[in-house]
């Protein structure tokens, strides 16, 4: 199954995302920074909004809701965990939970450590994962409300994806991401060459979200908590791979 997916910049380093399906005319709305990217987008296309996706709570992710809906009528889906800080569900998601999109399923997994409730969505048919604030590119949310374990644990869960797939993460933080990588991997060349690849992109103005799952397994720091490289860079060869992210996380924190 083919899906057509639009990556578009909301506020002032914010994505959001149009998923939709030519054949049923289903589309989706992932993560609503602000209202007004996404309407202009589906009145460009003469696409009807059928449903909207929150992976979080936090207002850089909901609060254009309202307003969207005002305009474009959609079910709404998001983190049963989260229903009390969310706008009104239609539809309320846990971990294992699946649902259908233009005949696609939709796995939903809790991913739970920059908020409780934090949750993604997977369409393993289309190669797709919608991760908000959890795995990001070259980097993950700051941990503000769950443990450091929990957001190692909730990573791990994107190792068992297809490398193949497309990683729609919620901000352009790419560049100081890359920045802080090479602190932790200076003699990457793999490292090395997508620095210079998302600089360059920078510089066009482009866009570097969304990334392939296999660039983050290969270049992503808090990916790689549990490889040998990255352990010994920090001269932690013999300690849990979560103390390894949790160290990552906090030198990335004060950077």
């Amino acid at each position: 199954m083919t899906l057509d997916l639009v990556t578009l910049p909301a506020l002032s380093d914010n994505y959001t995302f149009l998923l939709h399906d030519a054949k049923s005319g289903a589309t989706a709305a992932i993560d609503v920074p602000e209202a007004g990217p996404l309407d202009a987008a589906l009145t460009e296309r003469g696409w009807t909004l059928s449903e909207i996706w929150l992976t979080h709570h936090h207002d850089d992710h909901i609060q254009g809701v309202e307003a969207l809906l005002a305009g474009h009528p959609a079910k709404v889906t998001g983190a049963l965990a989260d229903k009390h800080r969310l706008p009104p569900l239609d539809r309320a998601v846990s971990e294992g939970d699946s649902f259908d999109f233009g005949g696609e399923e939709v796995h939903v997994l809790d991913v739970s450590g920059h908020t409780v409730g934090h949750i993604a969505f997977h369409l393993p048919g289309a190669g797709i994962a919608f991760t908000g604030d959890s795995l990001m590119a070259l980097g993950c949310g700051r941990v503000f409300e769950g443990t450091m374990e929990q957001m190692w644990n909730s990573l791990q869960k994107f190792l068992s994806l297809d490398p193949g797939t497309t990683i729609c993460s919620g901000h352009e933080y790419t560049q100081k991401n890359a920045d802080f990588a090479l602190t932790i991997e200076p003699d990457s060349s793999a490292l090395k060459s997508r620095y210079d690849a998302i600089a360059a992109a920078r510089a066009r103005g482009e866009p570097t979200v969304p990334s392939k799952l296999s660039d983050e397994l290969a270049t992503n720091p808090f990916l790689r908590a549990a490889d040998e490289p990255v352990r010994r860079s920090l001269g932690m060869m013999d300690a849990p791979a979560a103390e390894v992210f949790a160290e990552i996380r906090r030198r990335k924190d004060a950077f």
